[in-house]
């Protein structure tokens, strides 16, 4: 080949030479590449060991075969060589940077590259026009390559990455300048010596970088190491502070026998006093409650009482309504009184009647209707209620308010678990008492059933039900105290509830009560004989008015002289400008919570003022003032709202009775 620069023809053998150096130079690249994938199996590595084993192909073409002519099938060849490395360069460099590439696509740079080798010497007469388009190709991988170094460069102090960096930006422009210095000879055979420095300079780079690479990676891992060290103590300080823990509770169980019976007696005493002052937390908010809704229930009771009392030729149905709207009202009272009763064990005998069971589970019927019936028609499903009862079921001893409000809450609880509908059963009879010790004298047992075929319980709300605050009615107004009312009723009346469920086949509630004798108590005082009955005059306090008018209309009916007081001081004024009067107040009836002077203070000032006039303190607090014992001795009676006048009015008569007799 001649070569030709200002005239001068360059030496063949310079040119050879300068080939073999730049080909050694290649091969202790390729092999420095084919080192580094064998020991980091990474593969960019691979991919870069190929491209530049085709570039040693092409310098041994080179050397071997000199520079061909275009169109012949060793020019082609050479072309296709480099072609094949530019792109594996390319390839492997978005490698190393991470970026996604679809290899179809190399694939088919690479075809139109060969395909332009083969097609180009047919197009256009000159080799530059041949080469340079693939020697750009291959310089602008080769820039490329050393943006990948140079990123990584910025990213980790790596020197040997800004050296790879400088090296493949070099190795680029040479190889884009590689057809233009073919016009030129000497330029030409310098140029590989030029290349041969700069891959010996990328090999050497290369290895710094590697180098670094490992000493980095060996720095995190004994910074990891030492972290891990560290945890190691830490985790060792504490399994022997956790040791030396457990070595002493051991050793505080050993020198104190039965501390883990202690203990489990300790938490179930704990969760006893926890369930207790959850309900007694209730109780005494329902007390806040039941001052008004025993307010608002005064006037119903006792009005639909004094009718039924004072117009004794009522027809039969309004004489029924009448008793309906009072029986009513009463349960209502009993709800209010037993709200905070969760808790509670004892049983009021003073409350405890005989009543026949066929008959107030009829009541229980009659009462739920509008649920059952009316609102079930309007969401347009049916529900059947069917009583089964015994016709020979005994006199049960019980508290008839207590009663039919538990079986309403447990026709309701049935009610709601048919929301398509269905048939809700109620059933009586006697059934004998389980064996057991201290059974006492009882011989049998009524059971009263109720039972449904809606949607039933698992096991799991089955265990749960009876727990207060316990409810799946999430989108309904169910509170969870139906059930634990239930239960408390049940326990009260010494008696036992059994329930039998499961999911879709229905619910099946039993409660079970022992027939007993009705226990004797201590006789009231006794009330006078209706001939004795004497018009008493009498001062009411309460600060409302709808109270003051009921017992102004309710003691007027049995002819006392009733003075009402809007408040507990205008009551004492009143009671204090009549005492020294020719007419003074035999008796004194007062609410207990007013805003100026509550009841109390009333009751101490009329005792200082007149020891022998008798105080009543008529309250909406007056059950739980009863059972919490805390009437004071100033008030000689404690009254319930709502009054039951009968009640009322025998009370008065019997302390009245009593304050003649002691003046007597």
């Amino acid at each position: 080949m001649n070569l030709e620069n200002s005239g001068l023809v360059f030496p063949q053998e310079y040119l050879r030479a300068a080939l073999m150096v730049s080909l050694l130079s290649v091969w202790v690249l390729v092999g420095l590449f084919f080192y580094l994938n064998r020991y980091t199996r990474r593969e960019y590595f691979t991919i870069w060991t190929a491209a530049w084993l085709f570039y040693a192909l092409w310098l041994t073409l080179s050397l071997r075969l000199g520079d061909p002519n275009p169109g012949t099938i060793v020019f082609a060849i050479k072309q296709c060589c480099v072609c094949i490395s530019a792109v594996f360069l390319l390839w492997g460099s978005l490698r190393f940077l991470g970026l996604p590439v679809r290899q179809q696509l190399l694939g088919g740079f690479m075809l139109f590259l060969v395909v332009w080798t083969f097609v180009s010497p047919q197009a256009v007469t000159g080799l530059l026009q041949v080469e340079l388009p693939v020697f750009i190709l291959l310089g602008l991988s080769s820039l490329f390559a050393g943006v990948c170094f140079f990123r990584l460069r910025k990213e980790r102090p790596f020197v040997g990455a800004g050296m790879l960096s400088l090296g493949f930006l070099l190795w680029g422009l040479y190889l884009g300048s590689y057809p233009f210095s073919q016009q030129y000879g000497n330029l030409y055979s310098a140029g590989f010596f030029v290349a041969a420095v700069l891959q010996l300079f990328i090999a050497v780079s290369m290895i710094v970088l590697v180098l670094e690479e490992v000493r980095y990676n060996a720095e995190l891992v004994r910074a990891e190491i030492a972290a891990v060290r560290l945890e190691k103590e830490a985790l060792h300080a504490k399994v022997i502070t956790a040791e030396e823990e457990c070595q002493s509770l051991y050793n505080q169980v050993r020198l104190t026998e039965g501390i883990q019976e202690a203990y489990d007696q300790l938490r179930r005493a704990q969760q006893t006093v926890v369930q207790q002052e959850r309900l007694r937390a209730l109780g005494q908010m329902a007390s806040g409650v039941a001052h008004d809704i025993n307010n608002a229930l005064s006037p119903i009771m006792a009005y639909a009482e004094l009718l039924l009392t004072t117009l004794p030729d009522l027809p039969v149905a309004q004489r029924e309504r009448l008793m309906r709207i009072s029986q009513a009202a009463d349960d209502a009272a009993q709800i209010v009184a037993r709200m905070r009763e969760f808790y509670r064990r004892d049983l009021d005998s003073d409350r405890l009647e005989a009543v026949n069971i066929n008959r107030l589970v009829e009541d229980v019927v009659e009462l739920t209707r509008p649920r059952w019936r009316d609102q079930a028609q309007r969401q347009g499903i049916a529900i059947d209620v069917d009583c089964q009862l015994d016709p020979i079921a005994p006199i049960l001893v019980c508290n008839p308010s207590e009663l039919r409000e538990a079986l309403t809450n447990v026709v309701f609880n049935a009610v709601d678990a048919l929301p398509h509908g269905g048939a809700i059963t109620l059933t009586t009879r006697l059934i004998a008492p389980p064996p057991s010790p201290g059974a006492g004298n009882a011989e049998q047992n009524v059971q009263i059933e109720v039972r449904d075929n809606g949607v039933g319980m698992d096991d799991k709300v089955r265990q749960h039900c009876l727990e207060p605050f316990f409810s799946t009615k999430i989108q309904s107004d169910g509170t969870g105290l139906g059930l634990a009312m239930v239960y408390g009723m049940v326990r009260r009346h010494d008696g036992s509830i059994e329930i039998e469920s499961a999911p879709n086949q229905g619910t099946n509630v039993r409660l079970v009560f022992p027939v007993r004798q009705r226990a004797t108590t201590s006789a009231p005082a006794p009330v006078p004989p209706s001939d004795s009955f004497r018009s008493l005059r009498i001062l009411c306090i309460d600060d409302e008015p709808e109270l003051r008018e009921l017992m102004r209309d309710v003691l007027e009916a049995y002819h006392h002289k009733v003075t009402v007081a809007a408040g507990g001081k205008e009551g004492l004024e009143m009671f204090q400008s009549n005492l020294r009067g020719p007419a003074p107040y035999e008796m004194v009836i007062t609410d207990l919570g007013m805003p100026d002077i509550d009841g109390r203070q009333v009751a101490r000032s009329i005792k200082a003022e007149s020891p022998r006039t008798p105080v009543i303190m008529l309250t909406g607090w007056g059950t739980m003032m009863k059972a919490d014992k805390e009437t004071n001795p100033e008030v000689d009676a404690v009254l319930s709202k709502p009054p039951r006048i009968q009640e009322l009015n025998d009370l008065l008569q019997r302390i009245s009775a009593k304050s003649a007799h002691s003046l007597s």
